[in-house]
């Protein structure tokens, strides 16, 4: 699970200087008569340069701050967690290094102790929204669902308005399968802030899901604010070819997507399957094409671009394709009964 938190990048900058973080910081390849004595040199000239300046300010929790999200970008869990339970232990006034800490557990794959973080963080700054939106966040991950209704109920007695709030309360209880609540949750954060794309998203999928028209009109409203928004284009494609009475409109959002990311393969996929309804063969086979080159792994994709050249009559690409299908996944049914019924 990757959190990366592009705070780490802010406390680099505003804490360490930008120099440090941009790299302009002496680097280990600097002669040996301007090192100083003593220091670890890795090579990475921003985590070298704050090194150094540790070494000249071995008590400014800000450097450590610095140099931690410096090892995070580095994926060096265990040396940005020193740095930052330095930097808390120097100063712990900073909510955000209680954060970017919590982040790198769970990064790390110890959610458990970056839950911790911030419950304690949360204990020493209770009336700071962003920290107990952050619990709540951690909560949901670990599935803590009454800890995190808990946890927004603290926020409602500070903000009773707040839309974050009434956002995670609508992914709390979409996560427990209380959808009227999650709707309700919804559409309270995006009355206090009409630009909250997530919420517009969230709210226009539950109520796709309940046959509600006004679906399509919160997928637009979305898309009002971010009309790139890949997640609101692909969910308002999906809603439109389970309607089934758009397909046209769903593959150009779908074409749409892949024009803003050429390698979402979703896109050239669910494209593909919508050619196969439409019995536009060679199309859906050119989109799957395409599929399996940007996921060579994926054995759907090999499949249905087998289904599609068998219904052109090639039946050599159709068994190669099913064969490619049983390779990635040899319980593969619907492959193997295409096999079967080629190879006869």
């Amino acid at each position: 699970m990757k959190i990366k938190n592009y705070q780490i990048l802010l406390t680099c900058l505003l804490f360490a200087g930008l120099s440090a973080c941009n790299g302009d910081a002496p680097s280990s390849e600097a002669p040996a008569d301007t090192q100083t004595p003593g220091l670890l040199v890795t090579g990475n000239p921003a985590i070298d340069g704050l090194t150094k300046k540790i070494a000249e300010a071995p008590n400014d929790a800000s450097l450590y701050a610095a140099r931690a999200g410096a090892w995070y970008e580095n994926e060096n869990y265990d040396e940005g967690i020193a740095d930052l339970e330095k930097a808390i232990a120097l100063d712990s006034s900073k909510a955000e290094y209680y954060h970017v800490l919590s982040d790198m557990y769970f990064d790390y794959y110890k959610s458990r102790l970056g839950l911790n973080v911030m419950v304690k963080a949360a204990e020493k700054f209770p009336k700071r929204i962003p920290t107990l939106l952050k619990l709540a966040e951690c909560q949901l991950i670990l599935q803590l669902h009454k800890d995190a209704l808990f946890t927004l109920e603290r926020i409602r007695t500070i903000d009773p308005q707040n839309s974050e709030m009434f956002f995670m309360f609508g992914s709390v209880f979409k996560d427990m399968g209380r959808k009227d609540e999650a709707i309700n949750a919804y559409q309270s954060a995006v009355e206090n802030d009409p630009e909250l794309t997530d919420a517009w998203i969230n709210l226009a999928n539950l109520l796709a899901d309940k046959g509600s028209p006004l679906a399509g009109k919160y997928f637009d409203n979305a898309l009002r604010i971010d009309s790139n928004n890949i997640i609101a284009l692909h969910s308002k494609a999906h809603y439109l070819s389970n309607k089934k009475d758009d397909l046209e409109g769903a593959i150009k959002l779908y074409k749409k997507i892949n024009t803003i990311d050429p390698q979402y393969m979703d896109g050239y996929y669910n494209t593909g399957l919508l050619y196969l309804d439409m019995d536009s063969l060679q199309r859906a086979y050119q989109s799957f094409d395409i599929a399996v080159k940007y996921a060579p792994q994926f054995p759907d994709a090999y499949y249905h671009r087998g289904v599609a050249a068998e219904l052109m009559g090639n039946k050599a690409q159709a068994i190669s394709d099913y064969k490619n299908v049983l390779n990635l996944d040899p319980d593969y049914a619907s492959a193997k009964a295409g096999l079967k019924r080629l190879e006869k």
